[in-house]
Order: C-alpha cells, then sequence, then structure tokens
C-alpha cells in the first residue's frame, strides 16, 4: 500500500482511447462507451423493487416521476462528464483539492459505505436472478459473485474497448428482454401515455415516488462518469474539449435514455400484468417472477430472470470500478486493483451472508431496501460539490456551466437531497419507533446529525471560500524550477536477479550507471517452501544451485575489472530486496521488467511494483 502524488483516474485505462483523426460517425463511435457503463447503474436491482412496487400498486401514475428522475440524472451526469474532461479531474480527485483532510476522510468513508450498498444491491439481484432461473440456493449465488473481480480484472487488461464492449452486451441484453416482455403483456398504450402526466402524489404514493428518485440518481455513477470519460485521448484545445463535450453529452443521452425505457418497461410490466389482475401488493422480485409464470406462463419470467442477472453483472462491474476512483481520488491511495476490488466485493457480500444465515433468504428484500437508504444519505456528498466545481469559473473557466443551467442544477439537488433526507427519517423514526435499542441513540442519532453537519459544510464552504482553490486543483502539483545540474555518481548498485535472458540486459544497464568506481551487489531471493520457513538455515538442492549462479555472474564481472558482491534473501521477493537494499545502504536499483500482467501477476506477483513501492531509492526499470 502505498501514497502517491502523482496519479491519473483510472491510470490502466488513462486516454488509452483515440479520439484523433476521425470525422462524423466514427468520430462519435470513438466517444460512445462510458454512458453505457453508467447506465447499468439507473437499472441495477435496486431499481426494480422501487418500479415493481410503483407499478403494482399505482398501475402507470408514476412514470411522470421516472421521467423526471431520468432528466434530472442527464443533468447530472452531463456536469460528471464537463469536470471530467475540462479539468482532467473525477469528482473525487476535485474533492480531495477542494476540502481539508479531516473533511475528505468522512467523504470518503461515505462514498465507500454507498458504493459497498450499491454492490450489495446487485449481488442480491444476481443471486436471486440465478436462483429463479436455475433454482440455485443464493446463498451458492452471491458465493459465485466473488468471481466479478477476477472477470474485471481479465476486462480491464483486454482494454477499455473490451470492458465496454461487455457492458453493452449486458445492456443489449436486458433491453432486448424488456422489448420482448412488452410483446408479451401487450399494454394499453392509451394508458400508459396517460401516465406521463404529472399528478399530485400523497401517502405511499408519494413514497414510492421518493424511492424512485432515490434509486434513479446514484452517487458512485457521478464518481465513475467523471473518470471513464478521461479514458478517451482528445485535443486540449477549446474547440477540442467542446467537440468533446457534445459527443459525450449525446453518448449519455442515448444511454440513459435506454435506462428509461427498461424502467418504465418494469414499471409498465408490473401495472399491466399485477394492477391490471388485481395484485396490488407485489414488492419482492421473487413474487413478480411466479406472478409473471401464473398469467403468462414460462417464457415471461424466464426474460425476467435473464434480464435480472445480466443487470446485476454489469452493476458490480461497475460499482467496482468506481470503489478504486473514490479511494485514490479522496486519499489519494493506491493499492494493487484486484486487491482492491476484491475488498469491496467482500465487504458487500458479509452482509448478505450474515443475513441469510441468521435471518433466512426471505430477509434480503428487506436488505435490498436498506442499501437504498444507506444510498441516500451520500447522494448529496456528491451532487452538490459537483454543481459547485462546475459552476467554479476559477476553476472551470469558459466551460463553467451557464446561469440558467446552474439553477436548475441546483433545485435538481435540493429536489433530490430533500426527499431522501425524508425517506432517512422515515426509516429511522420507524425503527425508533418499533425499538427502543440503547444503540439507536448511542450510535445511529450521533451519526445522522454528524453527516447532516458534513453535509451543511459541503454546501456552505465552497461559497465561501472559492477563491482559495486556485492552485490546488492541479492534479499533479505545480512544476518546479530546475537549477544547474550536478553529476550523480551511484557508489552501491543493487542488480536484482532470476537467471532468465533479462538478467544480462540488466546487468549491462547497471554497470553503465556506476562504472568501474562503483560496487555491483548481485540480489537473489531464494522462494521456496524451506526458504520461506528456514531463512538462512535452508540448505537444499535449489538454494544451493541459485548461489553457485551468481557468484558466477559476480565473478565474470570482477574478471571485467568491476567489484562485486553476492547477496542472498530468502522469502518473498519484493520484502527481501527491499530489506537488503537498505541494510546494504544502496543508492540504486537497477530491475529487469518481469515480463506479466494482469492474471498472471496474480499468480506469480508484481515484484516490481511492490519494490518500488517499499524503497526510497532510485528504481532504473530495464
Amino acid at each position: 500500500m502505498a501514497s502517491t502524488k502523482y496519479s491519473e483516474s483510472l491510470e490502466e485505462v488513462h486516454s488509452s482511447v483515440s479520439t484523433s483523426g476521425k470525422k462524423g460517425w466514427r468520430k462519435l463511435l470513438a466517444f460512445i462507451g462510458p454512458a453505457y457503463l453508467i447506465s447499468v447503474g439507473y437499472m441495477d436491482p435496486g431499481n426494480w423493487a422501487t418500479d415493481i412496487a410503483g407499478g403494482s400498486q399505482f398501475g402507470y401514475r408514476l412514470i411522470w416521476v421516472l421521467l423526471m428522475s431520468n432528466l434530472i440524472a442527464l443533468l447530472l451526469q452531463s456536469l460528471s462528464t464537463r469536470l471530467g474532461i475540462v479539468k482532467g479531474l473525477d469528482l473525487a480527485q476535485a474533492s480531495r483539492n477542494a476540502f481539508p483532510r479531516w473533511a475528505n476522510f468522512p467523504l470518503y468513508i461515505l462514498a465507500q459505505i454507498a458504493i459497498i450498498a450499491c454492490d450489495l444491491a446487485e449481488i442480491i439481484g444476481m443471486a436471486i436472478g440465478l436462483n429463479l432461473l436455475f433454482d440455485l440456493p443464493l446463498i451458492w449465488g452471491i458465493s459465485i459473485t466473488i468471481l466479478d473481480t477476477f472477470l474485471l480484472l481479465f476486462l480491464l487488461n483486454k482494454g477499455m474497448r473490451m470492458m465496454e464492449s461487455f457492458i453493452v452486451s449486458m445492456v443489449f441484453i436486458v433491453g432486448l428482454s424488456f422489448l420482448a416482455e412488452m410483446f408479451i403483456i401487450k399494454p394499453e398504450l392509451s394508458e400508459v401515455v396517460r401516465g406521463f402526466e404529472p399528478s399530485f402524489l400523497s401517502g405511499n404514493a408519494l413514497y414510492i415516488a421518493i424511492g424512485i428518485i432515490g434509486a434513479t440518481v446514484m452517487p458512485h455513477n457521478l464518481y465513475l462518469h467523471s473518470s471513464l470519460v478521461q479514458t478517451r485521448k482528445i485535443d486540449r484545445s477549446s474547440k477540442g474539449i467542446k467537440e468533446a463535450l457534445k459527443y459525450n453529452f449525446i453518448d449519455t443521452a442515448v444511454a440513459l435514455n435506454l435506462a428509461f425505457f427498461v424502467n418504465a418497461s418494469i414499471l409498465i410490466l408490473a401495472a399491466t400484468a399485477f394492477y391490471k389482475n388485481g395484485y396490488f401488493e407485489v414488492a419482492e422480485i421473487q413474487d413478480a417472477h411466479k406472478l409473471l409464470e401464473g398469467i403468462f406462463g414460462s417464457l415471461a419470467p424466464a426474460l425476467f430472470a435473464i434480464a435480472l442477472i445480466a443487470s446485476g453483472q454489469s452493476s458490480t462491474i461497475t460499482g467496482t470500478l468506481a470503489g478504486q476512483i473514490v479511494m485514490e481520488g479522496h486519499l489519494n491511495l493506491r493499492i494493487a486493483p484486484w486487491m482492491r476490488r476484491l475488498i469491496t466485493r467482500l465487504l458487500a457480500i458479509t452482509p448478505a451472508f450474515f443475513t441469510i444465515l441468521y435471518f433466512g433468504e426471505d430477509a434480503l428484500g428487506e436488505l435490498l431496501v436498506l442499501s437504498q437508504v444507506v444510498l441516500s444519505l451520500q447522494l448529496g456528498f456528491a451532487v452538490i460539490p459537483l454543481i459547485h466545481f462546475t459552476s467554479d469559473k476559477k476553476l472551470m473557466g469558459e466551460f463553467a456551466i451557464k446561469p440558467w443551467v446552474k439553477i436548475v442544477a441546483w433545485i435538481s439537488a435540493f429536489i433530490i437531497v430533500g426527499l431522501n433526507v425524508k425517506l432517512v427519517f422515515e426509516e429511522v423514526y420507524g425503527w425508533m419507533s418499533t425499538s427502543n435499542s440503547w444503540w439507536l441513540y448511542a450510535l445511529v442519532l450521533p451519526v445522522i446529525v454528524a453527516v447532516g453537519l458534513l453535509l451543511v459544510y459541503v454546501i456552505v464552504v465552497p461559497l465561501i471560500q472559492q477563491s482559495q482553490r486556485s492552485t490546488s486543483h492541479i492534479p499533479h502539483g505545480s512544476a518546479i524550477e530546475i537549477a544547474a545540474i550536478a553529476n550523480i555518481a551511484y557508489k552501491r548498485i543493487g542488480i536484482p536477479v532470476d537467471f532468465s535472458k533479462k538478467d544480462k540486459e540488466t546487468i549491462h544497464h547497471a554497470l553503465v550507471q556506476g562504472g568501474k568506481d562503483a560496487e555491483y551487489f548481485f540480489i537473489h531471493i531464494v522462494e521456496t517452501a524451506g526458504a520461506r520457513y528456514h531463512k538462512e538455515g535452508v540448505m537444499d538442492f535449489e538454494t544451493q544451485s541459485d548461489v553457485q549462479n551468481v557468484e558466477k555472474y559476480k565473478e565474470n564481472i570482477e574478471k571485467l575489472g568491476y567489484k562485486g558482491t553476492v547477496l542472498i534473501g530468502f522469502g518473498k521477493a519484493a520484502s527481501e530486496i527491499a530489506a537488503l537494499s537498505k541494510k546494504n545502504q544502496l543508492d540504486l536499483l537497477v530491475m529487469g521488467a518481469h515480463g506479466h500482467s494482469g492474471l498472471k501477476d496474480l499468480v506469480f506477483g508484481a515484484t516490481l511494483d511492490e519494490v518500488r513501492h517499499r524503497v526510497k531509492i532510485p528504481v532504473l526499470i530495464v
């Protein structure tokens, strides 16, 4: 684990997709992709429950609420892309630069909890889909979702376009499934159209409408979108940035309209299948599946389950990417990508396992609702800073949003935050009405008060102190003046060797760095099981053979007039190389690249990268 000052958002795929030299529809296709990764968050299993409940209880009346929330989402996601394209910052990085360290840590914790809550919804949804389609027990379905971590690692190493193609295919399956559902259930088009007319909402209809809006605009999507647009390599001139903003808006509009179609289809499905047939209290995904089978036969529920699996699978991938972004952005902290994604997944799986083991499978529906409440708590901490940043002329220059856009954005923010605060208040009040447990008053209430105060801080302070963001928004710091350059003489140079073809080239580069005045330390680490346990006491055949081979390297350079020393370590390569470097006071390490990546890093270890973070001396990579 290491902190680094120089990091780009999603560094492994940053600026990896070229957009230059293309015109017309080819230019548009070069920008198409990021918004489809975002759109899956707007049709994830967390949305399904609110859409099904709204359609079964109130028919088509709440379609206009879906449309309104989709328009708000389009506005906020376009602001997110603006921040990423214009300043090359994701939302988490911009927050780190704008707020002090003491505020950034709780902002990170809230963002991480929201991502875990979102991931939890995807895990439950996918497990339910596998259960409905293959009758697989829910606990096994939840266990299978841990494999998503390795799928994501594989896709990222294949490039951003492969990742986007996979997600688009999942979105296509979801959309196609619900299009087929519409032909099966045959809704009344005139009644559907009337559902777009705004109507007064009260009681349970208002509560479900709040749930629909709260489940639609998700905080992790704002972090993610501001990062994903940076995967496109664009012309940084004013004209190039305007062009990128235009094409990304088209991408966002098309993708979110597709998400609206899916959500509207779920609500229409529930209204036609359940409301029209007198089933007014259908809220569970499993209940909806059973009723579909009873009314329309086996094809409709099968398509329903397939869409649920595809939705859960794609959403989990984007959720774990968002987890990486908020950690690196808010804390400027980097750990191995596979470990980061595995941690997020395990943190989300744990409460699902606990719920099934102690409360039974029927309690998963309640856990799904709870995850949406947790998401509601964090939403203001993503939306409000985003509006502050994109409104700030010092930060955005000529690309700061226009006054009318700012007004609409603030109205949207206060609608979302206000409705979500109401939802959270009602849920907490409900808990307190049914339970007098001490921990509600000792833990829950103080946390809610602290979160509320932090929200006020995030709203007010940027309005007062916008002028203080003069240099902090530069992602990599400012260039320093370079004075006269003195010669650097390395006297003690370390050369890790592993008897591969790379050794010759590595040794050659090391000798060039120090010449005959330096001393060269040949480092080899014995990694056998015996070496890890017995350390220096191990004398197996492999160890003796390795020592003899290192001695040959030493003898070879001594014949050429250079000074050599042999250092043997035992155990894990990266930690032993770092320890030997420190113990022998080396001032330079010359290492050969290991020549593997992706899943092989997981098997063989990324030694070079880990050594780089463990030592405080220069490392020359050959």
